[in-house]
This record gives C-alpha cells, structure tokens and sequence, in this order.
C-alpha cells in the first residue's frame, strides 16, 4: 500500500531509551506497508529498553545490527543509522527527509532537543527538522511529567514540533495490547497523513 500521493518518501524513526518500544517498532512496519523508506536511529538506552521489552537481541555493533534489522521487517526499505554517524542524510538540512518520528521519546531526549543540542544524531536530525519547518513527531511516554517536562514540551511545540503523548483512546474497544499500540501509531500517521486502518475512528461502525 502506498501513501496518497503515491511517491516513496524517506521517514526519520528513532527509539530512544523510554518505555514503549513496540511503538517504535509498529511505526517502522506500518511506514513500510505503507511504501516507505525508513532510516532508523536508537540511542544505546533506547536498544537495551528494546531487547528486554521485545525479546529481541539486537546487536551494539551496527553492522550486525543492520541486517538484523532489516531480517526483523524483512525489508531492504529500512536502514539502521548509529547515534554518532554525523555524515548520515538526516544530519543536513539538504537531504531530502520528509518527516521524523521520535517514539517513545524519552524526556531527556525531550529536553536535549528543545535545548538546541545536537550531540549525537538524533538529536541533529531533530534541530534539522524543526529549522528546515519540516514534520518532527514527538511521542512522549512517561508519567507524571514534571514542570520541566511540560516547559520543554510546551517549547517544542512552540517551535513547530507535534507533541503526540503515547494516550491510547478506548472508544474503538482495544482488546488486546496491539490494539493500543495500534491507536497510537495511527495517531501518528495521520500526522504525516498517511492512510492508514488501524483502528476504527470516532462515529464509525454506528448503529
């Protein structure tokens, strides 16, 4: 299935070290249903929270973690970036990136964007995102959020960033976990206005 238009775009997924990796995971596969391409970041916290929440055993070594990744979705589509390879597309504002999704963000990685950092490549791609006013999706998974927290939310927001917390709906009668994470993931393609089935959305399936 491809998105609307009908041209393969290239989607920036990152999974740092906040609880709710399957969100991660589900939105790579769902962009690749969709026809896209997928550059992938996951910060070192982010890989460990990922293998212990998934039971997957993704590798330190990029390399390896390359071709595990790409067996995992059995897709050529998606390509593993290490957190310190600054000469990756997404690190300049020329590349042609159409979109970047952190999710789950954890709230260090929230604060270290909405302080302009840019140490590793997340956070690069991300200050490219917002300085070239182009879709950056921010999926926050924690709770509560201290006053910090909600001061850097409310900064990203105001810097072009779309602030979509991991809050699943219960209106479409989730019965199973996928059907929460699916809600969420959703949520997120219509951000980036991608087509998508995966839940049903409020007034349909009436009586």
């Amino acid at each position: 299935m491809l998105s609307k238009n009908q041209e393969t775009k290239q989607f920036v997924v990152a999974i740092t070290g906040a609880s709710g990796s399957l969100y991660g995971l589900r939105m790579v596969r769902e962009l690749l249903h969709a026809g896209e391409r997928v550059s992938l970041i996951l910060t070192s916290a982010g890989r460990q929270v990922l293998n212990y929440e998934t039971g997957l055993n993704w590798s330190e070594d990029i390399k390896q973690r390359r071709h595990q990744v790409q067996e995992h979705f059995a897709s050529i589509a998606v390509e593993s970036l290490a957190i310190d390879d600054f000469w990756a597309g997404s690190a300049s504002g020329s590349a042609t990136t159409d979109a970047m999704i952190v999710i789950p963000c954890s709230m260090g990685t929230i604060g270290r964007i909405a302080s302009g950092l840019s140490s590793n490549l997340l956070e690069r791609a991300a200050d490219v995102m917002l300085k070239e006013r182009r879709p950056l999706v921010l999926v926050p998974r924690e709770t509560p959020f201290n006053t910090i927290h909600l001061e850097n939310l409310l900064r990203l927001s105001r810097a072009g960033a779309v602030v979509l917390p991991a809050m699943p709906g219960f209106y479409h009668a989730p019965r199973t976990i996928d059907d929460l994470v699916d809600f969420v993931v959703g949520k997120v393609l219509d951000q980036l206005g991608i087509e998508h089935s995966l839940f049903a959305r409020w007034g349909e399936n009436r009586d």
